[in-house]
């Protein structure tokens, strides 16, 4: 009798928990193949030029495509999730990037392949705010820190596996099915998400789409990242970019107008109202910064030091590492710290790291440390300490376009480190001299963010 009433049962709780790590697999695998595929390209780059025999400057486009169709689908993407819910939004970015990637494997010359990566782009850029918005509506405060710096850290794991998959496969199968891998991945998540994504919708109808905000902000987006990448004047030999920036000014300002008068728009203005949100989207914009600056950290360690062009990869490897560790660890210390203190230490160790790679008479041991700094401190702003407090400060009904944000901010931060690294350094001949004033102006943009972390609260109020 006593061994019929000890039958073995499943409690509720571990239900709940068995259904939540299922999620956090599909979500995360989701993220980290886009994040693959952005780390993939570079290396894979010189194969494509000669496969479709187009110079460097054409073959770069694949990027500026990727990255501009990337961030205009964000917003789209991020609305259509607050409308529709997240589950068919997220299923359907995953299912355009898999679309893409087979396009590109399949390309039979370089225009199929340029509006293939843009069909990639589009759902690569769905995938990351609309995950981070699903974390937001069904992770506990406690849980949700660890998860955050779980999906952080796909930027530094995909960096870290990357280059060596991109060259395995390239050498051995050809460039085509770094791509082709992608199909069965984007397959066991779409199987999976169909299972395991939450289907709750929001509880007030829909109402017309935001039209004139849509096509406002594609606009803007485009004049935006064509001035700041000066890709028309390359291409033309015209002076352009003063033009196209002065047109996103305008566009920007026509667009908070018609916004303002949306009853569900596109980017809702209300958000920016929130000092804590502003704040966040400042910061985001920091992150950005950061990102870029690593680009060329590659050529002072080419300049200063006498690293070989075909090793320079390498003299990033303790940043990457540093990274991928520093967003786990702060995604485990986020609850137990507060997100402002982590923001704060990260722009700290960024400002710290920039400013001693503006010095690179030190030595190439300095050079080491300084990645270090930069690589925990990366590591920590993109841990989820930002997306983390967007989560709690915006609306429920919101949480996909205040996640969106991020990732426009943060991709347009990524452009404008470039551009301006690369202006300063070229102001100065290109050598190293000009290098190590435009670092030492990216430590001290830095500095202002640690500023502007200041004004943070203490304590993000959780959301219910």
């Amino acid at each position: 009798m006593s061994q019929q009433t000890q039958a073995p049962t499943t409690s509720p709780a571990s239900d709940v928990n068995a259904v939540q790590n299922r999620l956090v697999q599909v979500l995360f695998v989701g993220v980290f193949m886009a994040a693959l595929d952005s780390a993939i390209v570079g290396p894979v780059l010189p194969a494509l030029r000669v496969a479709f025999g187009v110079d460097n400057r054409t073959v770069g486009l694949l990027s500026t495509v990727f990255s501009l169709s990337s961030m205009c689908s964000t917003a789209l993407m991020a609305y259509f999730s607050d409308r529709h819910g997240r589950r068919p939004v997220y299923l359907a970015s995953v299912a355009l990037f898999a679309i893409g990637s087979l396009c590109i494997a399949a390309a039979p010359n370089f225009d199929l392949l340029l509006v293939a990566r843009a069909i990639q782009g589009i759902g690569a850029g769905g995938i990351a705010p609309v995950a981070s918005a699903v974390i937001g509506d069904v992770f506990t405060a406690e849980r949700r820190g660890r998860i955050l710096g779980l999906i952080g850290a796909t930027h530094g794991m995909a960096f870290v596996l990357g280059p060596p998959l991109a060259t395995a496969l390239t050498s051995t199968l050809g460039w085509r099915w770094l791509f082709l891998v992608n199909i069965p991945v984007a397959l066991v998540v779409l199987c999976l998400g169909a299972r395991s994504l939450p289907r709750q919708r929001s509880e007030a109808l829909p109402g017309p789409i935001d039209a004139a905000g849509i096509t406002l902000t594609l606009l803007f987006l485009l004049c935006l990242v064509m001035g700041i990448s000066r890709l028309p004047d390359s291409a033309t030999g015209m002076l352009l970019w003063p033009w196209f920036l002065a047109a996103s000014g305008v566009l920007l300002a026509a667009l908070v107008a018609i916004e303002k008068r949306q009853p569900q728009a596109l980017i809702p203005i209300a958000l920016f109202a929130n000092r804590q949100l502003a704040y966040t989207y400042v910061l985001t914009l920091g992150v950005g910064f950061s990102m870029g600056g690593i680009v060329f950290l590659t050529t002072i360690a080419t300049l200063a030091y006498g690293v070989s062009v075909e090793h320079a990869g390498l003299a990033l490897l303790p940043l990457v590492l540093c990274s991928m560790v520093g967003s786990m660890a702060a995604g485990r210390l986020l609850n137990r710290l507060g997100a402002r203190n982590m923001v704060i230490f990260g722009f700290g160790l960024l400002t710290l790291g920039y400013l001693q790679s503006a010095v690179p008479q030190t030595g190439f041991t300095a050079f080491v440390v300084a990645s270090v700094l930069v690589g925990i401190g990366l590591g920590v702003v993109v841990s989820g300490a930002l997306r983390s407090i967007a989560i709690d400060e915006a609306p429920p009904a919101l949480r996909g376009s205040a996640q969106g944000l991020i990732n426009i901010f943060n991709a347009v931060g990524t452009l404008l480190a470039v551009t301006c690294i690369s202006a300063i350094a070229d102001f100065d001949g290109g050598e190293l001299t000009g290098f190590g004033r435009a670092y030492l102006a990216l430590g001290l943009t830095m500095l202002v963010m640690l500023l502007v972390a200041l004004g943070l609260k203490r304590a993000s109020t959780e959301s219910v």
